[in-house]
């Protein structure tokens, strides 16, 4: 089973990537991932909304779990995959669900995959998407990834740990995945999908209820591996919410991302760079104001700004340089208008980015543009 950046190869018969082939690994054995197990602290959110979401207190469910709530507020954290798995069954027992995984994944949205949501999401058939998730798997340093087979006019797709020797998913893991994959290409398509079979590696719990709602139908347990079972034309569904302009931009973020998570750790890193590492984290969802930044590193917004006068910045210094850095990067692409980095870069309009742009470099976006692209021609 093989990986491809933009559709299906008819012709060579595999997935490939940026025009390389690559074979997944066992499936038992899952792929190795970034060298650890850990997973970054936002894969908890989706734990915690679902909570929030039937009528539990968060604060509550963290003491009960015995959880430092204060992870929480950093988004560059990590914890151990095994931690992950722990609070979900710490949830599902503190909310009396019993299939609180399944739960869990049949309500996520793009926003909860982050800058790997947004990419899907612009992307321009369901193949693209699923090709993006797996590309950009590491920026949510997950535990899991997927892969794709295609058999006559059936398409599998197949769950599995990404660390070799983790053996197989945790039930409620298994499970969050598999719904939230399947009602995600629901939602990206805004198709009903035609589901063929759904199959977990682990037990029933017994009531199969809950499934219905959620597939359609009755999975199969106990099988050999976690799949979803779809008729092979899905991967070739357009995405509502295409736009190739909007993927350039943030397929640009999550090269970025991925590319920070191979460098030394951020909690090393000087004060003004884990700054800077919390800012990008947060695009393309909103850019921080100087209070959220704050209340992330745990410390007040008076604090925050003393400590980087004693490194010779600002909180203002380090937003315009993430902005005027990114502005410029997209400026070299003459297909992204001025009007899509503004709404990238989160300026109220485009005349407000212009502004800025202009009182940035002494030139308007347009001019810097036309500059580059002659220093480029020439």
């Amino acid at each position: 089973m093989l990986w491809l950046s933009s559709g299906y190869d008819n012709s060579a018969g595999m997935w490939m990537i940026d025009g390389a082939t690559e074979v997944a690994n066992s499936r038992k054995e899952g792929v190795a991932g970034l060298g650890n197990r850990d997973v970054t602290i936002t894969m908890v959110y989706p734990i915690m909304k679902t909570i929030v979401q039937k009528g539990f207190s968060a604060e509550t469910f963290c003491a009960y779990a015995s959880f430092d709530a204060g992870l929480l507020k950093n988004a560059e954290a990590r914890i151990p995959g095994e931690e992950l798995e722990r609070l979900m069954f710490a949830a599902a027992a503190f909310t009396g669900d019993d299939h609180f995984g399944l739960h869990q994944g049949d309500i996520t949205e793009y926003a909860d995959l982050g800058i790997l949501g947004y990419v899907m999401m612009h992307s321009r058939t369901v193949a693209d998407a699923l090709a993006a998730y797996r590309r950009y798997n590491d920026i949510l340093c997950s535990d899991f990834t997927l892969d794709c087979e295609l058999r006559d006019d059936e398409l599998s797709i197949r769950m599995y740990p990404q660390q070799p020797g983790h053996g197989r998913l945790s039930r409620h893991c298994s499970e969050d995945m598999a719904s939230s994959l399947f009602k995600l290409i629901g939602k990206l398509s805004n198709r009903a999908i035609p589901l063929k079979e759904v199959a977990f590696a682990h037990s029933s719990s017994g009531d199969t209820a809950p499934y219905l709602p959620v597939f359609g139908k009755v999975p199969l347990f106990d099988e050999r591996d976690n799949v979803l079972r779809l008729s092979r034309e899905v991967l070739d569904y357009p995405i509502l919410y295409s736009d190739a302009r909007l993927l350039d931009i943030f397929e640009s973020i999550a090269q970025q991302a991925k590319v920070k998570l191979t460098q030394e750790d951020a909690a090393e890193a000087p004060f003004p760079e884990r700054i800077i590492g919390w800012m990008r984290s947060c695009l393309p969802a909103y850019f921080p104001t100087v209070q959220q930044t704050a209340e992330t590193f745990g410390m007040s917004a008076r604090t925050l700004q003393h400590k980087l006068k004693l490194e010779g910045t600002s909180f203002n210094d380090l937003s315009i340089l993430i902005r005027k850095e990114l502005a410029m990067g997209y400026l070299k692409k003459r297909d992204i208008s001025v009007g899509d980095i503004a709404y990238a870069l989160h300026f109220s309009e485009p005349s407000a980015f212009q502004s800025a742009f202009k009182r940035w470099t002494g030139q308007t976006p347009g001019q810097y543009r036309e500059h580059v692209w002659q220093e480029h021609s020439g």
